[in-house]
């Protein structure tokens, strides 16, 4: 069991709950494309989204050696080759689902994807350039639910993207801190990101009373990582940025749910939005960080 809290901890497991909602959101955009097959969508992205977290660690093992000395890596409790071996292995699986929910289109996309999360890991984290890189996967993900009307989820691609850069830019200062301007441009976005699932939908079916959820899950999406992010502006220290960037990776459900619901699924909304409170438990157990 202890074997197995260590690889749990490795991919941060309850930070899969934040990416559960990207292909959902795409595929209701897209009037669900993919079926009965719908499921396999969210499966792929959280094996990918787990792979890059394995990977993660495996780039960073020296660094978290002077810095986090209890992360598994550096504190002998799992071994670089099978942090890789998981990162690779998490890889496949993601693709084969995609592959069963989309064919091949959904199998190109998911390739396109895992080269991302893995180009990002592996050499552009340390770069400048860092923040757009994880932006561009999180729409690609939001995207690859969309599967053949990547058009149609052009909005909440956008919205998800935006919001990542945001958090991704304010999470390189965990362990020292940031500066204002950091925090100020994450709020920005934040603030932006609130108001988009409100956007009007074309064609969107559904109850009448959808876009107002929308509105609901955008305006509760914004009051939750705002005031985190504005904590942030006030005091940009290590431990404020991290709390901050934590209520950021679980303000994507929320976010994801007011997606849905601007396509006319707010039930569907309604239950994504319900593992807010589980991602918070986990979260509580194993640092999404």
């Amino acid at each position: 069991m202890s074997r197995l809290r260590d690889f749990v901890e490795l991919v941060r497991l309850p930070a899969a709950l934040s990416v559960v909602g990207d292909t959902l959101a795409g595929a209701a955009a897209a009037g669900w494309p993919h079926g009965r097959r719908t499921w396999a969508m969210p499966a792929a992205s959280s094996c990918l989204y787990l792979a890059g977290m394995a990977l993660n660690d495996y780039a960073d093992r020296d660094l978290d050696a002077r810095e986090r000395p209890e992360r598994p890596l550096p504190s002998g409790r799992v071994r670089p080759w099978e942090a890789l071996a998981t990162g690779a292995a998490l890889t496949g699986a993601g693709i084969g689902a995609a592959a069963y929910a989309g064919g091949r289109r959904g199998a190109v996309t998911a390739s396109f994807l895992a080269a991302g999360v893995w180009a990002y890991d592996l050499a552009l984290k340390p770069a400048p350039l860092a923040p757009l890189g994880m932006a561009y996967n999180r729409g690609l993900d939001v995207l690859m639910g969309a599967g053949p009307r990547p058009h149609q989820a052009a909005l909440p691609a956008l919205g998800l993207a935006v919001h990542t850069f945001g958090v991704t830019l304010l999470s390189r200062g965990e362990v020292h801190g940031t500066d204002k301007t950091t925090a100020r441009t994450a709020v920005a976005g934040t603030a932006l990101g609130s108001l988009l699932p409100s956007a009007p939908a074309r064609d969107a079916q559904g109850p009448p009373w959808a876009p107002w959820a929308a509105g609901a899950l955008g305006a509760w999406y914004g009051a939750s990582v705002g005031a985190a992010q504005a904590a942030a502006v006030r005091s940009p220290d290590g431990p404020t940025v991290m709390a901050a960037t934590g209520a950021g990776i679980r303000g994507m459900i929320p976010l994801q749910a007011a997606y849905i619901a601007r396509a006319g699924a707010p039930v569907t909304a309604a239950a994504l939005a319900a593992a807010v409170p589980a991602a918070r438990a986990g979260f509580k157990a194993v640092s999404p960080t």
